[in-house]
């Protein structure tokens, strides 16, 4: 198989954000000439499906002002640092933005959310065993928390009514971990 990797030359930094960083990277091509490569880099981000007992799933409805629009979507935020493990940051999320914790979690996986333009890798997370509590939003954050059965997120999704990447994943990998546990339990 042939080498595909693109190699950097040198970076320049082209904006430092809140929380976005973007450089401009000179690059060598796998056939030997250069090109530019800019990028957005990204401390990662960790989300999570909540799963109650009685099969509901805690959803979260928040304007997201590039889009332009409300979106439906699961609790999910920004890591604290590059180096914060994505569990603690999932917790973190799910109490803060629905006060619920978790006696159990389930890793469902990662996501590059835009590879061509953003080095950030979403962690997802299936949580299940939910206390029900307070919310702790963030200042300037504002939530509108919901209940969906998975079978209605689902339906959604192929309808195309939830967009988020994120969220799409989750519901699908959700629903078809918990259809496969229930069948190993026949």
């Amino acid at each position: 198989m042939r080498d595909l990797s693109e190699k950097q030359i040198s970076r320049e930094e082209i904006f430092a954000g809140v929380a976005l960083h973007v450089v401009r990277d000179e690059i060598l091509l796998p056939d030997g000439t250069r090109s530019v490569r800019e990028i957005s880099l990204h401390n990662g981000a960790a989300a999570v499906i909540p799963i109650l007992p009685d099969g509901r799933v805690i959803m979260e409805r928040q304007f997201r002002y590039a889009h332009g629009r409300v979106l439906l979507e699961i609790p999910a935020g920004k890591l604290d640092t590059p180096s914060e493990p994505p569990l603690e940051g999932a917790k973190r999320e799910l109490y803060e933005e629905t006060g619920a914790t978790a006696g159990k979690y389930t890793y469902l996986g990662s996501m590059a959310t835009s590879p061509a333009l953003l080095d950030e890798v979403v962690h997802i997370y299936m949580a299940e065993d939910i206390t029900l509590g307070e919310s702790h939003l963030d200042e300037g954050e504002f939530i509108e928390v919901e209940y969906f059965t998975l079978d209605e997120l689902h339906a959604m999704v192929m309808r195309g009514e939830i967009t988020d990447s994120k969220t799409q994943i989750a519901i699908l990998k959700a629903k078809e971990i918990l259809k496969n546990r229930e069948k190993a339990e026949l």
